[in-house]
């Protein structure tokens, strides 16, 4: 069993490092280590995460997906959270949330003749995750719906000057870009997400 931890921010302003000594303790606490992390600064409502399937990609049957919290491997739509849930199913990843107790239950090892409990436990952690996920995905359709009210109300009032963007980063991409890196090495580059490069690719026009 390896104990692989993910880490996620949905923006780059984030730290999505932030939580990574609190999992690393945990870990310790139930007698194991992280054996490698991935980190990313990508939205949990996308599926376009390039460090979590690279996660899952280098899983064996057995090993543990430890995150600081549900919402932070899921806020999608119901269909794309089905999609990932069978991902970690035909995978074998046993999905350890530190704010799900009965996922801790996975940081040791099955004991053998004991295939009824685990069963039992792996039933009810996978409905949990369900109610959790469907909880996050909530939770950010209701931040979004506040914050486009939000936007509505300046404007009306005259207000509202919109995002500013990050003109020092936007620059770094260019240059990475017109010196011929892929989107994803300049995002990893830079520690930007994929999402970032891509907006100032399109506003480049430049070719694939």
């Amino acid at each position: 069993m390896m104990i692989r931890a993910y880490l996620r921010a949905s923006t780059i302003e984030q730290d999505a490092t932030r939580a990574k000594e609190q999992l690393r303790a945990f870990a310790v606490e139930h007698g194991q280590r992280v054996a490698s992390w991935y980190t990313e600064n990508e939205s949990g409502a996308t599926l376009e995460r390039p460090e979590l399937f690279r996660l899952l990609s280098d899983c064996e049957p057995g090993d543990v997906l430890l995150v600081e919290q549900v919402d932070r491997l899921a806020r999608l739509n119901e269909s794309d959270w089905l999609k990932l849930r069978g991902e970690l199913q035909a995978k074998g990843v046993l999905v350890v949330a530190l704010d799900l107790p009965t996922s801790h239950q996975a940081m040791q090892p099955a004991r053998k003749g004991d295939d009824f409990t685990g069963r039992m436990l792996g039933a009810i952690n996978t409905m949990l995750l369900d109610m959790l996920a469907a909880v996050a995905r909530k939770d950010y359709e209701d931040r979004r719906r506040r914050q486009a009210q939000g936007i509505e109300k300046a404007k009306a009032e005259g207000a509202y000057k919109g995002r500013q963007i990050d003109q020092s980063l936007h620059q770094r991409v260019r240059e990475l870009l017109a010196d011929g890196k892929s989107i994803r090495k300049v995002a990893e580059l830079i520690g930007c997400s994929t999402q970032t490069v891509q907006r100032v690719k399109r506003e480049l026009a430049v070719p694939e």
